[in-house]
């Protein structure tokens, strides 16, 4: 199996895919290994035409056919799906990092639709949506059991539009109108400034441009820092992934040389390594990278190779869990749309599996107080029919790992962002190497 240019995300709205260049028709299928195949098949044209004939109002054959595929795939894991050659064609202005809309990745459970996080600098992050927001409304109109492509076309349109919609947050009583306007998306997916005497780099997702503009940033620190940098904060909180060679090469820019991540998929022989290249351009340069429940994909992959390879400390909260690998698969070369279909998992260094369990910090943090209150989150095993999580005790259970969180202060104001305060701390500290890779709390 040879696909072209993986992607990882999230959720379903950001995968980590790979282009394929092979060209499929809609429905080809292999030689079905027994009759029982061509009788669903015809089950399936007997439904399709009674639903012609006999539905209540007339319906679209396409929209149908699209829906089936859709709920095909979508049984399958939570990150497979039909995209419509419109879909297929947004998808890939996404990647390239501009696109017309409100700026935010969302998922969809149970048929609501959720946001795993606004980006950065965009209409949705400037008018206050926050990560956990259920989508309820759109201009007024439910949308609850929509799909999410449906969901997502309904909040694209024409730049300079307004559009208003509702969601339901968890510490509010009443549902929460927001207001915006659309604008065309260019992910400038990284921003660097000095915070405190160290290098702080936001990076917040993995588009095409991402590696390029990384370096770009470091040059631009070691410019203004004098030539020299004491200390790296790269900031991967709430970034949803992307292109996983992009995570590669962000990766290979802490690392000389080495691997990065592996992939395996169902047959063995398809298993693969992603090296960095030769040349840490940072060599020495204490680096703490910061991660939350919202990092997921491509996030993880750059936190797990630095972590793994004891290259940086990993401070915040344990990351989403997402690692699986969606290959987009262009349909008659994208005329018939494409499929974005899981095709393997993808591995730290060391061999761990993040799919369901994340990426646990060295140092925990957390970026609220603990009040007492169980906070409302979503990670990849809440996700339904997600893939199954291959760490388990001898009982088939999920071992959890204990994790001691350092809270904010009572006085401590939560705009001051108590785990960035703490990772420029931790990076300043003298005895930072012996931090690294030692699980330390």
């Amino acid at each position: 199996m040879k696909y072209g240019l993986p992607l990882l995300g999230a959720v379903a709205a950001t995968a980590l895919f790979t282009f394929s260049t092979a060209n499929y028709s809609a429905f080809a299928v292999e030689k079905p290994s027994n009759a029982q195949t061509f009788q669903q098949l015809g089950l399936f044209a007997d439904v399709l035409a009674r639903v012609r004939k006999d539905y209540v109002v007339e319906v679209e054959d396409s929209d149908l056919i699209d829906e089936a595929l859709n709920g095909m795939l979508q049984s399958l894991d939570p990150h497979s799906s039909y995209m419509s050659p419109d879909d297929f064609t947004d998808m890939t202005s996404t990647t390239r990092g501009e696109y017309g809309g409100l700026g935010m990745e969302v998922t969809t459970e149970d048929g609501v639709v959720t946001v795993i996080t606004p980006m950065d600098d965009t209409p949705a992050e400037r008018a206050g949506v926050k990560a956990g927001d259920s989508i309820v409304e759109i201009e007024g109109e439910s949308i609850l059991g929509l799909s999410l492509n449906e969901a997502v076309e309904k909040m694209r349109g024409a730049p300079g539009e307004a559009i208003t919609i509702t969601v339901v947050r968890e510490d509010a009583d009443e549902p929460i109108e927001i207001s915006m306007v659309r604008e065309i998306i260019k992910r400038k997916v990284v921003r660097h400034e000095v915070k405190d005497g160290i290098g702080y780099i936001r990076l917040s997702s993995f588009n095409e441009n991402t590696g390029e503009e990384l370096e770009s940033a470091v040059k631009a620190l070691k410019k203004e820092m004098g030539g020299k940098i004491p200390g790296i904060v790269l900031d991967l909180r709430s970034n949803p992934g992307g292109l996983l060679d992009q995570s590669v090469r962000v990766s290979g820019l802490f690392l000389d040389g080495g691997e990065v991540v592996s992939t395996r998929s169902r047959d063995p022989r398809d298993t693969a390594r992603y090296n960095a290249k030769r040349g840490d351009a940072l060599k020495g340069v204490p680096v703490v990278v910061l991660i939350n429940g919202a990092s997921a994909s491509a996030a993880e992959i750059v936190a797990g190779a630095l972590q793994d390879r004891e290259r940086a400390v990993v401070v915040g909260m344990t990351s989403f869990g997402k690692g699986s690998v969606q290959s987009v698969i262009p349909l008659a070369g994208g005329r018939d749309g494409a499929l974005r279909l899981t095709t393997a998992r993808y591995y730290t260094p060391s061999g761990k599996s993040i799919q369901g369990l994340g990426v646990d910090p060295d140092i925990a943090v957390s970026y609220v107080q603990d009040d007492g209150k169980k906070r409302l989150s979503i990670s990849e095993r809440d996700l339904p029919n997600t893939l199954e999580v291959e760490t388990m005790n001898d009982e088939g259970e999920l071992v959890e790992k204990e994790i001691i969180i350092d809270y904010p202060p009572e006085e401590f104001d939560v705009d001051e962002d108590y785990q960035l305060t703490k990772a420029i701390e931790i990076v300043k500290r003298d005895d930072f190497k012996s931090l690294i890779g030692s699980g330390a709390q």
